[in-house]
């Protein structure tokens, strides 16, 4: 075998060798990490034994109803949606930006909970926390999160927010990089001359993975997305229902 082979295979088995151990990461990562991955894009579910079908306006998503409420950004990356005087039932959406059960959620009911709130049935409290330990999927949750902080006005930041699950990466893939997170903020209309540099800069990495220990210990955090209605967790089956959702929060606003 000639120099050139040799070098042409050691190259080969260099690349296999590295197409290996990121796939083991992949694999640790899908341990180690806390997502629930959520069969919810379907609009019917066959109960095979029984012989019958859940009615498919269970699972259609629903539209705009009116005027949005009123976001307002909170000092600890938090966001909160609610009618002004709203201070009942709470429903606390823990999330992370890279987690795809997060986007599903959002695909599937995020204009459940913006309509319950515009209806003043609910006061709705976002949480982006980073769950992920390996990368790159660790590093896109944390600049996503971090541009997120970065938006000061509550209706910006909510598009933002919705943009940036609409352009989710692929958890083995960067993602969410810094020149794509300005394209979105102009999407969403943020004009705020410091959120290119506070984008670059990272500016609010560090609080946001504080911020995602002490909330993940406190609240017992164990997938994302994880929903709690007045402290209560959500089970999946109805979160990923908008009718039963919404039944579910319009019971406790009573």
């Amino acid at each position: 075998m000639g120099k050139g082979e040799r070098t042409k295979t050691k190259s080969q088995s260099a690349r296999e060798k590295i197409r290996e151990q990121q796939a083991a990461a992949r694999a640790r990562d899908k341990r180690k990490r806390l997502v629930t991955y959520v069969a919810a894009g379907v609009v019917a579910v066959a109960a095979v034994g029984a012989g019958w079908w859940y009615n498919v306006s269970t699972y259609k998503s629903e539209e705009a109803s009116g005027a949005a409420a009123p976001v307002t950004v909170q000092p600890d990356g938090t966001a909160v949606m609610a009618k002004s005087g709203v201070t009942k039932p709470v429903v606390d959406i823990y999330e992370d930006f890279q987690c795809p059960a997060c986007a599903e959620l959002e695909r599937v009911n995020g204009q459940t909970f913006k309509n319950l709130a515009a209806e003043g049935k609910a006061k709705v409290v976002f949480h982006p926390i980073t769950i992920f330990s390996q990368e790159p999927t660790k590093a896109n949750s944390v600049r996503a999160a971090n541009a997120a902080r970065c938006v000061a006005d509550g209706k910006q930041w909510l598009a933002f927010h919705d943009l940036l699950f609409e352009n989710q990466p692929p958890e083995n893939e960067q993602g969410f990089l810094p020149g794509q997170l300005k394209q979105w903020a102009k999407q969403a209309g943020v004009t705020d001359g410091a959120f290119d540099a506070c984008v670059t800069s990272e500016k609010h990495a560090s609080a946001h993975l504080a911020y995602s220990k002490k909330v993940g210990d406190e609240q017992k955090l164990t997938h994302t997305p994880t929903v709690k209605l007045n402290g209560t967790e959500i089970d999946n089956q109805v979160l990923f229902s908008p009718s039963q959702l919404r039944d579910a929060i319009t019971e406790a606003a009573k």
